[in-house]
């Protein structure tokens, strides 16, 4: 088996901007290391949209400028490096909606590295999180969520998706000690 390690928008700006984003920082980070070293791939995926916003949803006019590639949202606005660190043998995936795999590459990245398991974290679990836990599943993926690897604005969202949802569908709920320990 063949596994990937996807981290989606624990990148500078939102870490920065949302105090639930900043809590999956550390476990994240001490899991990183055992991920490489057990040869798993590592897959980074950002959320940003073009400069000149032709891609923001009809219904979010509001993120126009914010989320743009380039901005200093999406880059950090205070300087401090807050996201966590991608290494050169790592992936990196722009995406322009809540899953990683809508209009993106990823699928097409998994599968030439032989990918059959994927395990997600990142920011919003409500958003993020759940599209690609969709998504993987959908296309023939084993499927594993990072509970601490992952946060949302609304604590009790998070715990019903944790204990809930995900499990319902046939999806492994770990603690990032847990996994690759």
């Amino acid at each position: 088996m063949t596994t990937a390690l996807v981290i989606g928008d624990v990148q500078q700006g939102i870490t920065g901007s949302y105090p639930f984003a900043q809590q999956v920082l550390a476990p994240l980070t001490e899991l990183l290391p055992r991920a490489r070293a057990a040869g798993d791939l590592v897959v980074f995926v950002r959320f940003a949209f073009r400069g000149n916003g032709a891609d923001v949803p009809p219904a979010s006019p509001l993120m126009r400028g914010f989320f743009e590639a380039g901005s200093a949202f999406h880059e950090g606005s205070d300087g401090v490096e807050v996201a966590l660190p991608v290494e050169p043998e790592d992936v990196v995936v722009l995406k322009r909606r809540a899953s990683a795999f809508h209009g993106t590459d990823l699928d097409l990245v998994l599968r030439a590295a032989g990918v059959d398991h994927v395990v997600i974290a990142g920011v919003a679990t409500s958003a993020m999180v759940a599209a690609t836990v969709y998504g993987a599943a959908d296309r023939g993926y084993r499927v594993t969520v990072l509970r601490d690897g992952c946060g949302d604005g609304d604590r009790a969202v998070h715990e019903f998706f944790m204990d809930e949802i995900f499990p319902s569908r046939g999806v492994e709920v770990v603690r990032c000690a847990e996994w690759r320990a």
